[in-house]
């Protein structure tokens, strides 16, 4: 899945485990878990104006919030008026990976 800019995802023949994936790694910081019990691929452009809280994972520098009344919508509202979804905070277990001890290679 590949952004055609800031605030422009077109998935193309993805699941929504795959779109929840890249909402996580990508845009939002906090994992995202994909509970739709949609199944199947889907193809769909969802277009949106970024907030400074989005993409930092990506060290992408987002840019000033505009006053153009053309612009599209923030994430959660093209999300929902977009797909028919919505993001919902909520607590869920999820994986994470844990490191026990580091140590530096021996010579040999």
């Amino acid at each position: 899945m590949l952004f055609r800019g800031l605030g422009v995802l077109p998935p193309i023949n993805v699941t929504m485990a795959d779109f929840a994936s890249v909402m996580q790694t990508a845009v939002l910081d906090r994992p995202v878990v994909d509970r739709t019990r949609l199944s199947g691929r889907l193809d769909f452009t969802l277009t949106w104006t970024p907030d400074e809280s989005q993409f930092r994972g990506m060290s992408v520098r987002v840019p000033p919030p505009t006053d153009d009344p053309n612009a599209p919508p923030n994430l959660f509202t093209a999300v929902q008026e977009q797909l028919g979804l919505r993001f919902e905070s909520t607590n869920a277990p999820v994986e994470v990976p844990v490191i026990d001890r580091v140590e530096r290679p021996s010579e040999n």
